[in-house]
């Protein structure tokens, strides 16, 4: 299983910013992030430069939101829709993003609930439960 630290997490992120601004050639996976930092343009001073993205502080006494952890999520999301894994968030996606008007929007109510089942597995100690956070979805 595919395990990058956060170090690592970063210089994906600002890389693949780097690459889109000289209008370099992408990955795959390159080109989704690109297309999630182009919808967050908020986050263009952290990813533009390296240095101060690896030692930046996102800790939430600092209060700060952590960019790196959003875009990441929109990756997850991304991915999980695309392979329709836990079965059903494709079509749980689709309904969320046709009521809420807006993919990005839908992307951000499902982050909520991949959120809450990844507190549920940590605080429970069991694997993550697919079907309730498809159920969340299909709540929001």
């Amino acid at each position: 299983m595919f395990n990058p630290s956060q170090h690592d997490v970063r210089r994906f992120f600002c890389e693949t910013y780097r690459k889109y601004r000289a209008n370099e050639i992408l990955t795959p996976l390159e080109a989704i992030a690109r297309d999630w930092t182009v919808q967050h343009p908020e986050y263009a001073n952290a990813l533009a430069d390296i240095d101060a993205a690896l030692a930046a502080d996102y800790s939430v006494e600092n209060g700060a939101g952590n960019p790196f952890l959003h875009l990441s999520m929109h990756l997850s999301i991304t991915e999980q829709i695309s392979i329709d894994q836990p079965p059903g968030i494709r079509a749980a996606f689709l309904s969320l993003a046709r009521r809420l008007d807006s993919e990005h929007e839908a992307h951000h109510q499902i982050m909520e609930c991949l959120g809450e089942m990844i507190w549920a597995s940590q605080r429970s100690g069991l694997p993550p439960d697919g079907a309730a956070y498809v159920e969340c979805v299909k709540r929001r």
